[in-house]
C-alpha cells in the first residue's frame, strides 16, 4: 500500500512539472538575463532592409531554422501575418503565422511549431489586443518563453514592443480619458498599465519615442515603478537584448530613465523626484540592464 502511494506521489508530482506552474494556467516567470534567447525590440515606424537583415542575422534563421509571426495586436491579421512572413520569405527564409484568436485553434501542433522556432516576431497595433489573446490562452505565451529561454530571438514592433515589457504601457491615462500620443502631464495614479508579457525584466518599455515626444510618458513610468529603468525606443531603431546587454540599432536614438532615488514624491497630486538619470544612446552604443 505504501508503495502504491509513493508511487502516486510521483505521478502527481511529474504531472505537475511538466505543466511548467503548479497545474495552474498562468505562464512562469522568466529572467531575461538567464534566458539562451535574444530580444529584438523595435520602436515602431519604418523598418530598413538593414534593420530586417541585423534582425535577421541576430537569430538562428540562418542556420536552418524557421520565423513564426503573432499578428494578434492587429485589426486585421491576415493583413499584418502577410507582410510579417515577407520580411522572411523575400529572403528566402522560411516563415509561417498563427493568427490565434481569429478563430484559429491552439493546437499542440502549432504550440510545439512555435517553441521550436528560431525567430518569432509581434508586428504592431494594440498591445492590449494582444495580451487579450494571450490571456484567454497562457499556453502561447508558455510556448513563446520556451522558444526564448532555449535560444530562439523574439522581436517585436510597436505594440510587439510594449508587450516585452512585464509593466506594460497602454497608453491610456485615467484621468484623462482622450487618447493622446504622449502625457502631458506629470501626474500620479494617472497612468494605465497592463501586464505584458515580461520577457524583458526590470524595464518598461516605450515606442514610437522621440517621433512623438514621450518623455513625460516614461517619466511617469519610472516614478510610479521606481524599480524598473524606463526605455524609449525611437521609430525605425531597435534595440538588441542579449542576457543583460543591450546593443542599440537602426537610424535614431534610444533614451534610458533611472529613478536612481528608488522613490518618488508626491504634492497636490503632482508626481517629483530626485536623481532621475538620463542617458542617449546612439546607433552601435551598448548599455547594461542592470
Amino acid at each position: 500500500m505504501k508503495k502504491v502511494f509513493g508511487l502516486l506521489l510521483i505521478g502527481i508530482f511529474l504531472v505537475l512539472n511538466y505543466t511548467g506552474n503548479g497545474g495552474q494556467d498562468e505562464p512562469a516567470s522568466l529572467d531575461s538575463s538567464k534566458a539562451k534567447g535574444k530580444l529584438f525590440i523595435i520602436g515602431g515606424g519604418s523598418r530598413s532592409d538593414t534593420l530586417k537583415d541585423i534582425m535577421i542575422s541576430e537569430s538562428n534563421l540562418a542556420s536552418g531554422g524557421y520565423a513564426v509571426v503573432l499578428p494578434m495586436s492587429s485589426s486585421n491579421q491576415d493583413t499584418a501575418a502577410y507582410y510579417g512572413i515577407l520580411q522572411f520569405s523575400e529572403r528566402d527564409y522560411p516563415a509561417s503565422a498563427f493568427t490565434f484568436g481569429a478563430g484559429d485553434q491552439v493546437t499542440p501542433a502549432r504550440l510545439d511549431s512555435l517553441r521550436n522556432a528560431a525567430l518569432i516576431y509581434i508586428p504592431g497595433g494594440v498591445q492590449s489586443r494582444f495580451m487579450d489573446v494571450i490571456n484567454k490562452n497562457p499556453e502561447i505565451e508558455r510556448a513563446v518563453k520556451d522558444a526564448y529561454r532555449n535560444g530562439a530571438l523574439v522581436a517585436g514592433t510597436s505594440a510587439g514592443a510594449a508587450i516585452m515589457s512585464k509593466i506594460m504601457i497602454t497608453g491610456d491615462q485615467k484621468k484623462y480619458p482622450e487618447y493622446t500620443p504622449t502625457y502631458y502631464h506629470l501626474e500620479k495614479d494617472n497612468m494605465i498599465t497592463e501586464e505584458g508579457m515580461g520577457l524583458l525584466t526590470g524595464a518598461i518599455v516605450d515606442q514610437h519615442f522621440v517621433k512623438r515626444g514621450r518623455n513625460n510618458r516614461l517619466l511617469t513610468a519610472v516614478m510610479e515603478y521606481p524599480d524598473h529603468i524606463g526605455i524609449g525606443i525611437d521609430e525605425s531603431t531597435a534595440i538588441v537584448v542579449d542576457g543583460n546587454k543591450i546593443k542599440v540599432v537602426g537610424e535614431s536614438q534610444v533614451l534610458v530613465y533611472r529613478n536612481n532615488s528608488g522613490s518618488a514624491i508626491t504634492k497636490e497630486g503632482k508626481l517629483g523626484a530626485r536623481d532621475i538619470g538620463l542617458d542617449i544612446y546612439l546607433p552601435g552604443d551598448t548599455f547594461t540592464l542592470r
